[in-house]
């Protein structure tokens, strides 16, 4: 599935429509170059989950943010600044993939050999100044299920 996107709003709004249909322990990995649109879909994801855009930020620094006040527990996984994919290892990545709440990972390529084996891919290509192109895939039998309902919503 392909979306185009002609603004940073109606990236978020597509944030807000996968949030629908995500249950835990869903996984999102996300893929794509600097600027070209990943925190601002996680922001709408967020937002979709109950959680104020406000309080949603990058956690480049510190790699997890954690968000507990929405309908779900959100983790959001922040990994530009991983050098290689051992240096997650003693953060207990796993618990949080397979606990209960919905995980989005920036940066998932970084992850390389440690990615989950299933999972709901979504790269983002820079188009121009505005517009991205939203390619998703899915690994994995409920991803699959998964992809299907949210291009049913946002066709609708």
């Amino acid at each position: 599935m392909q979306i185009i996107s002609n603004s940073p709003s109606y990236t978020v709004k597509i944030g807000k429509l996968i949030a629908r249909h995500l249950k835990s322990p869903d996984i999102i990995c996300l893929f794509g170059e600097l600027g070209c649109g990943k925190t601002v879909l996680t922001k709408g994801i967020g937002q979709g989950l109950g959680i104020e855009r406000t309080k949603i930020n990058s956690p480049s620094f510190v790699l997890i943010r954690q968000y507990t006040q929405g309908r779900l527990p959100f983790y959001h996984f922040d990994l530009y600044r991983l050098k290689k994919p051992q240096d997650i290892m003693g953060l207990g990545y796993e618990e949080y993939l397979y606990d209960e709440g919905v995980v989005v990972i920036e940066w998932a390529d970084r992850l390389k050999y440690l990615l989950p084996k299933e999972y709901l891919k979504v790269e983002l290509f820079i188009k121009s100044a505005q517009q991205r192109l939203l390619k998703f895939s899915a690994f994995g039998r409920h991803y699959k299920e998964l992809l299907k309902r949210i291009h049913e919503d946002i066709r609708h």
